[in-house]
């Protein structure tokens, strides 16, 4: 579904430095996988993100969705960010129907899975509020069903629980994997979360500090469907050490120059 080849990525500062954000990262993700990719601050997950959403270009290397270069953003591709941006004036239906609108698509085609998938997490009943009358986990529940909506067979979602309480969190965590698990895609989740990135994913993607690099990728190899329970695991807290150690690896030769 997803082909890194050999990607990185460089910035120039307003000063006219040029910072290298990624560097060398081969990456493959196949299709109704759910991966997340883990690493300290400002090691280009969400750098990484939008190149795979065509937000940004490469600077060397090459990304490709189905077998075509990503050059551009294309429409068969959610995104979620970490917070919400609803629309404050219109109602939560309607901030469903949104991404419709911006796909030049007709909204009343769309009314009905709209309505289906507010059900599907949850939110039925609560069509006509505005997103002031919402919790921040039901807001980023209706980011959810927008990003949804157009039926992508990829969903890209940038820390979109990052704002929200441990409880919400873990709640929307859950959330979210009924509704993957309902609606198969292929998911590609960024997270500073050691516990949420095994939770969910099929692979763990744990990238070094900058540059990012990929310093391993896991394949989490726990039952579904997913419980809290797990986490008391032993092969969790495998993982959740394997991972710590990883980043702090990486934090260490950094800090050694590297």
């Amino acid at each position: 579904m997803i082909r890194l080849q050999g990607v990185e990525k460089t910035y120039r500062t307003r000063r006219g430095d040029l910072v290298r954000a990624l560097e060398n990262i081969t990456l493959d993700v196949a299709e109704n996988e759910f991966v997340t990719l883990v690493g300290p601050s400002g090691c280009g997950k969400s750098t990484l993100l939008k190149l795979v959403a065509g937000l940004t270009p490469v600077s060397g290397g090459t990304v490709r969705v189905r077998d075509s270069l990503v050059r551009a953003p294309f429409p068969d591709v959610g995104i979620v960010f970490q917070h919400p941006v609803l629309l404050p004036w219109r109602t939560v239906l309607d901030n469903v129907l949104f991404s419709a609108d911006m796909l030049g698509l007709d909204p009343q085609r769309y009314r009905t899975r709209a309505l289906e998938l507010l059900a599907l997490s949850g939110l039925g009943g609560s069509e006509t509020r505005l997103p002031r009358e919402l919790s921040g986990g039901m807001q980023q529940r209706v980011a959810i069903c927008r990003a949804l909506l157009p039926d992508p067979s990829l969903l890209l979602m940038d820390e979109p629980f990052g704002a929200l309480d441990a409880m919400t969190r873990e709640e929307m965590g859950f959330e979210l994997l009924r509704i993957w698990e309902a609606r198969r895609k292929t998911i590609l989740f960024v997270t500073h979360s050691i516990p949420e990135a095994i939770l969910l994913a099929d692979k763990v993607v744990v990238m070094t500090p900058g540059p990012g690099r990929l310093a391993r990728v896991l394949t989490i190899d726990l039952p579904r469907p997913r419980t809290v329970e797990l986490e008391f695991d032993t092969k969790f807290k495998a993982y959740s050490d394997e991972v710590r150690e990883l980043i702090f690896a990486g934090r260490k030769a950094r800090g050694n120059g590297r």
